[in-house]
């Protein structure tokens, strides 16, 4: 009697024991395929992130709200660093102090200088008198609290000679030395900016030289937010505050003091 023929066995996949089914099989193998699939997935992320670490290792960039480009890092809301609290003190100081009669203006597109009118301020005297344009924009830095930044118009349009606004006096603030800044609590720090105020007029070129040396305290605030449609002083107070700082007293400086 012959015997029948045992059936054939169906091939093995992925075993090295038992047989496996052929649905099992299948199913064992569509897993593997998505298992791989995964991992070569994985490998490219991690490809692609390491090659975009390599680019930006060391970049941090912002966007102003002007739309310019500038350098970054992550600071706290109040902290600021050294170079950027003498910057601004540096350029709000000469800006509010230096006085040539003249100012920058765009027309049609182009850059062009003309005469400075000058800003009309009421003095502590009650009279009227002008100071520069560019010191008027330049104390917006000052801060408003207790009336600060109006105060301190009175008193500059006290000592800005009439001269400036004909070409007959110049005055230029000539920076000396401007200290560390010393922290006095979180978001507060002051400095001290020694200086000279020099006056030129069109009979003595030498100039004459006052000391001007001040202690300067400055508190982080915010920066404004431009509106849709900004003005141009809009632009001016903007790119004055930028920094996020303002100056919130002035004193003499006295050596040997701090």
């Amino acid at each position: 009697m012959l015997k029948p023929k045992s059936k054939s066995q169906p091939a093995r996949l992925l075993s090295y024991g038992q047989s496996t089914s052929t649905p099992i099989a299948m199913a064992i193998a569509v897993t593997a395929g998505g298992t791989i699939l995964s991992t070569l997935l994985q490998i490219i992320n991690i490809g692609m992130s390491a090659s975009t670490n390599h680019h930006v290792k060391g970049m941090t960039i912002v966007q102003l709200q002007d739309g310019s480009i500038s350098p970054g890092k992550f600071a706290a809301p109040n902290e600021r660093e050294a170079e950027t609290i003498k910057r601004f003190i540096s350029d709000s100081m000469i800006k509010m102090f230096g006085w040539n009669g003249i100012i920058e203006a765009t027309e049609n597109g182009e850059n062009v200088t003309k005469p400075d009118r000058g800003i009309d301020i009421q003095t502590t005297k009650n009279s009227r008198k002008k100071i520069p344009t560019r010191a008027w924009e330049a104390a917006f830095a000052l801060s408003e609290n207790q009336d600060f930044r109006a105060n301190f118009l009175k008193k500059l349009a006290e000592i800005v000679p009439s001269g400036v606004f004909n070409g007959e006096v110049q005055v230029s603030l000539v920076t000396r030395h401007i200290s560390e800044p010393r922290k006095i609590k979180d978001g507060q720090w002051e400095v001290d900016y020694i200086a000279t105020l020099v006056s030129f007029n069109r009979n003595e070129n030498q100039g004459k030289g006052i000391a001007f040396n001040k202690t300067i305290t400055v508190e982080a605030v915010d920066t404004p937010k431009l509106p849709n449609k900004p003005t141009e002083l809009d632009k001016k107070i903007y790119l004055v505050r930028q920094p996020g700082l303002e100056i919130t007293q002035i004193v003499d400086y006295t050596l040997g003091k701090k």
